[in-house]
């Protein structure tokens, strides 16, 4: 089963970051981060990943029938390793060389467990996940769990009262921020984030924490027509899978009944009974049930999710 945040790898080297779990059409739809160069992982931005395939392996590119949208895919034939998250953070735990991120992953880890968590629920992804990581690079733990999750931000906010943790410094919020290029302010991007309690910090470094559900719902092949862009103001009547992958919150409108969000920025970023302001592109089923997506595209350019007054 390939879950969303694996990583799989082609015989050429290329890693790709699954982003969605499941298949569609016999493909695994992905999108190409890493390049293995002179025995190195060298990771690619969005445009530097696109262009790389067009020129080199335009077989991996792949437009969706179902999100009428282009990225990456590769059919099992084209996968000579499936890296895992579980199967990586049972490795370190072991405690066998683990280099200074790898001991501070463990740490965290340990700390979450003394906490009371299941550590059966979690994996670490990104670039330690294939062992690209660097003396800079962030952790990012996964959870397979939606209780587990929650309570991961709920234990994250005690280490942090507990000063076993700490909370971003100014640098480090203006890092994320830049990274993340999005279409809120600063001041805005930083009050949405800070009451999320799913990034921290541990011995001086930034760890985040993501859901994806481990059994997640097959056979939703419904297809969706791309309307027209859109920016309204609403009310969040339902926040249940506000950080699953993709995003989802229910909305109290006459025609459209969600908000489906594709881009980690705005996840979790309302809860219920909050006033919002979105902006996305609304796109109506075969079956005429409408929804707004936020992520039609990678970066999400002009698009966003923001709490406002009613």
């Amino acid at each position: 089963m390939f879950l969303a945040k694996d990583f799989v790898e082609t015989s050429e080297g290329l890693v790709f970051a699954v982003v969605e779990s499941g298949l569609e059409q016999g493909k695994v739809l992905c999108f190409l981060r890493y390049i293995l160069s002179e025995g190195q992982y060298k990771k690619v931005n969005t445009e530097q990943a696109n262009q790389f395939l067009v020129t080199q392996y335009p077989r991996y590119l792949y437009y969706s029938p179902i999100k009428q949208a282009h990225c990456h895919a590769l059919s099992n034939k084209d996968i000579a390793k499936h890296h895992q998250p579980k199967l990586k953070i049972k490795q370190l735990l072991m405690g066998q060389d683990n280099d200074t991120i790898e001991s501070d992953c463990e740490a965290l880890c340990l700390l979450f467990k003394q906490s009371g968590l299941n550590l059966d629920e979690i994996g670490v992804t990104g670039s330690i996940l294939i062992s690209a990581h660097k003396p800079s690079s962030d952790i990012d733990l996964v959870f397979y769990s939606r209780t587990t999750f929650n309570q991961a931000r709920e234990i994250t906010q005690q280490l942090i009262n507990q000063e076993k943790c700490s909370e971003l410094s100014e640098a480090d919020w203006l890092e994320s921020y830049d990274r993340r290029n999005c279409d809120l302010s600063y001041a805005e991007y930083v009050w949405h984030e800070k009451r999320k309690f799913n990034k921290a910090m541990i011995h001086q470094r930034k760890f985040d924490l993501s859901f994806v559900d481990a059994n997640p719902i097959q056979g939703n092949l419904e297809s969706y027509k791309k309307l027209n862009p859109i920016v309204l103001k609403t009310q969040v009547i339902d926040d249940t899978f506000s950080f699953d992958y993709p995003a989802e919150f229910i909305i109290k409108h006459p025609k459209i009944s969600s908000i489906i969000c594709y881009t980690a920025t705005y996840t979790g970023q309302a809860k219920k009974g909050e006033w919002i302001e979105v902006a996305g592109l609304v796109e109506q089923s075969e079956q005429g049930i409408q929804r707004i997506v936020v992520g039609s595209n990678r970066e999400a350019t002009g698009e966003y999710i923001k709490v406002i007054d009613g």
